[in-house]
C-alpha cells in the first residue's frame, strides 16, 4: 500500500519526503522491521522508540512515525503525529482493509469477569449459528483456530491482522476483553465496535494507573471514545448497575442503548429462584419482559454475575433469551475461573484466577456460602506490580477463610520473603492467628501457614483437607507458568493438584 493512501483515513499529519513510497509492512518494535516497513516510534515506559529509527532505516523502513520535533534524517521519509499511537491504529485498521467493519464487534473491560463473560458469549453465540471469535486472556481463537495469547488485548498491529484473519475465515461475530492498558495505550483504536459491555470495577493494576479513577477513566474510554465514533448504525452499551462504578458510568453520556444487568437495582436483565451448590446453579433468567428457566455448571455467585452480563449483550444483538439459555447451559466450564478439580477426594478443590482483593473477596464469600466444612485458602501477590494491594488481598482471605496458606505467585524480580511480609498485615488484621508447622493444618480451626514454595503449599493444604472441606488455590487461575526473577518455568495449579491427589485417591474412584 503506498503511504499516501494508508494516511488517507487518519487524521491531519505533517511529512517530511516521499508519501508516494511503498508500505508492505508495519512495525513499532525495530527489531521487526523488514525493507518496506512503516515504523512507527512509539514512546515507552521503559524506552523511548525514538532511539532505534536508525535502526529501522537501517533494516529498511520505508518511513517512519515520530512525534513533533523529532530529529530525522532528512533522506528519510518522516511522518509527524504527536499520538503516535493513535496513528498506529488507524493505519493498522486501513492497512488491514477495515476488518471490524465486517464483524459484528462486542468489547468487554472490567476489572473481573471479563475472560467468562467472553465465554459464555461465545457459547451463546453457537447456539444462535453464529460464528464466533474471541481475543481474551487465555486465548485468542475463531472457527477451529486457538492461538497463544501473550496480551489480554494485542497491539494495534496484531489485533487488526488477527481480525482480518478471522474475518476471511467467515467469522461473523467477534466478542473482546479490553484492557485498561489497551484503552490508555489506543491500541483498540481504528476498531468499529458495536457494543461495549462493562462488568465491575476494583483494584488492579495501580503500579500502572496512579489511582483508581484514572484506572477507571481508562475503562470508560470504551464507552465514550471508542464506542463513541464507531459508524455501526445499532451500537448499545450493558452495564453491571450493582456495581458502584458501574453507576458512576451510567451516569454518564453514553452512546446508543444502555442496558443493565444486576441483582440489586431495577435492571432489564436479572434473575430469581436461583439455587447454587458446587454441581453449579439453576434459576429464572428475566430478560426485560421474558423469563426462561436456566442451568449453569459454572460455581458462584460471581458466575451468576458473568452469565447476566453475557446474556444481556447477547440480548442486545436480537439472540433470544430460549437461545442466550441453550449457550449458558452449554458452557460447561472456563479455564482457571472457579474450575473444580475432581480425583475421587472426599473435599472440594477449586483453582481460580482470583489476584486482585475485589475478586478473591467476591470469590471467597460466594464458596463460603457452599462449604459445609473448613474454607481453606492458598493465595500469593504478584512481584512487580501493585503493593498496595497484598494486604487487602491478605485481609480478605483472613476473614473469609478458616485456613490461609500464605506463598508466592509470580514473584518476578522482587524479593519473594518481602512480598509475603507485606500480605502478612492483612491476616493479622482479620485476626488470624500464625501457625508455624504446615503438618497441623489438618487439625486448625483457624490459622494460617507462611510457605514461600508454591507447590509446596498446594501440597500442605491439600493434605491437610477433610472431607466436607474446600480448598480454593488463588491467583493463577489457567497460567501454566512461574516467574521467579527473570525466570519463567512450568508451573500449573491444576496440574499439581492432580498430581498430588491421583495416586492416593485412583483406587477409590
Amino acid at each position: 500500500m503506498i503511504l499516501r493512501d494508508l494516511l488517507s483515513s487518519t487524521p491531519p499529519v505533517q511529512v517530511q519526503g516521499n508519501l508516494d513510497v511503498e508500505i508492505v509492512h508495519l512495525a513499532y518494535d525495530s527489531r521487526t522491521v523488514q525493507p518496506g516497513s512503516l515504523f512507527f516510534a512509539l514512546p515507552g515506559t521503559k524506552s523511548d522508540g525514538a532511539r532505534f529509527i536508525n535502526e529501522a532505516v537501517t533494516r529498511g523502513a520505508a518511513a517512519v512515525v515520530v512525534p513533533p520535533n523529532s530529529i530525522v534524517s532528512p533522506h528519510v521519509t518522516a511522518v509527524y503525529f504527536s499520538a503516535p499511537r493513535v496513528l498506529l491504529g488507524a493505519c493498522a485498521d486501513r492497512f488491514y482493509q477495515h476488518p471490524t467493519a465486517q464483524l459484528t464487534m462486542l468489547g468487554v473491560t472490567g476489572t473481573s469477569g471479563k475472560t467468562t463473560t467472553t465465554y459464555l458469549t461465545e457459547a451463546i453465540w453457537h447456539a444462535m449459528g453464529w460464528a464466533p471469535g474471541v481475543v481474551g486472556t487465555i486465548n485468542y481463537r475463531y472457527r477451529d483456530h486457538i492461538l497463544a495469547a501473550p496480551f489480554t488485548t494485542p497491539e494495534a498491529v496484531e489485533l487488526q491482522e488477527l481480525l482480518r484473519t478471522m474475518v476471511d475465515a467467515r467469522v461473523s461475530h467477534v466478542v473482546m476483553e479490553v484492557s485498561s492498558h489497551a484503552l490508555a495505550q489506543d491500541r483498540v483504536h481504528g476498531c468499529q465496535w458495536d457494543g461495549a459491555l462493562f462488568t465491575n470495577l476494583g483494584r488492579d493494576h495501580l503500579d500502572y494507573h496512579k489511582d483508581l479513577d484514572d484506572y477507571f477513566a481508562a475503562k470508560v474510554r470504551l464507552f465514550t471514545e471508542e464506542l463513541g465514533r464507531s459508524t455501526k448504525p445499532h451500537r448499545f452499551v450493558a452495564v453491571n448497575a450493582d456495581d458502584s462504578w458501574g453507576q458512576k458510568l451510567l451516569s454518564m453520556r453514553l452512546p446508543g442503548r444502555v442496558l443493565t444487568y444486576g441483582l440489586r437495582n431495577d435492571a432489564e436483565v436479572s434473575v430469581k429462584n436461583v439455587e447454587k451448590d458446587f454441581q453449579g446453579m439453576r434459576g429464572v433468567l428475566r430478560v426485560e419482559k421474558a423469563e426462561v428457566p436456566f442451568s449453569s455448571a459454572l460455581i458462584g455467585e460471581p458466575h451468576l454475575y458473568n452469565i447476566m452480563a453475557a446474556t444481556t449483550a447477547s440480548h442486545a444483538l436480537g439472540v433470544p433469551p430460549e437461545v442466550i439459555a441453550s449457550g449458558i447451559r452449554h458452557c460447561t466450564g472456563v479455564p482457571g475461573r472457579l474450575e473444580a478439580i475432581q480425583a475421587g477426594q472426599p473435599f472440594g478443590v477449586l483453582v481460580d484466577y482470583a489476584h486482585k482483593p475485589d475478586a478473591l473477596e467476591k470469590t471467597l464469600r460466594s464458596i463460603r456460602q457452599l462449604t459445609q466444612g473448613r474454607l481453606l485458602t492458598v493465595f500469593g501477590c504478584g512481584g512487580d506490580r501493585d503493593r498496595g494491594k497484598r494486604p487487602l488481598m491478605g485481609e480478605a482471605a483472613g476473614r473469609l477463610s478458616d485456613v490461609v496458606v500464605l506463598t508466592s505467585d509470580n514473584p518476578r524480580t522482587e524479593d519473594p520473603y518481602q512480598i509475603l511480609a507485606e500480605a502478612e498485615p492483612g491476616l493479622v488484621q482479620a485476626g488470624v492467628p500464625k501457625v508455624d508447622d504446615p503438618t497441623t493444618i489438618a487439625k486448625l480451626t483457624r490459622g494460617y501457614v507462611v510457605m514461600v514454595d508454591r507447590r509446596a503449599a498446594i501440597q500442605a493444604a491439600l493434605a491437610g483437607a477433610q472431607p466436607g472441606d474446600v480448598l480454593v488455590i488463588a491467583g493463577k487461575g489457567h497460567e501454566d507458568y512461574q516467574i521467579v526473577g527473570t525466570t519463567k518455568s512450568h508451573f500449573d495449579d491444576r496440574e499439581e493438584v492432580r498430581h498430588y491427589l491421583a495416586p492416593r485417591y485412583s483406587e477409590a474412584r
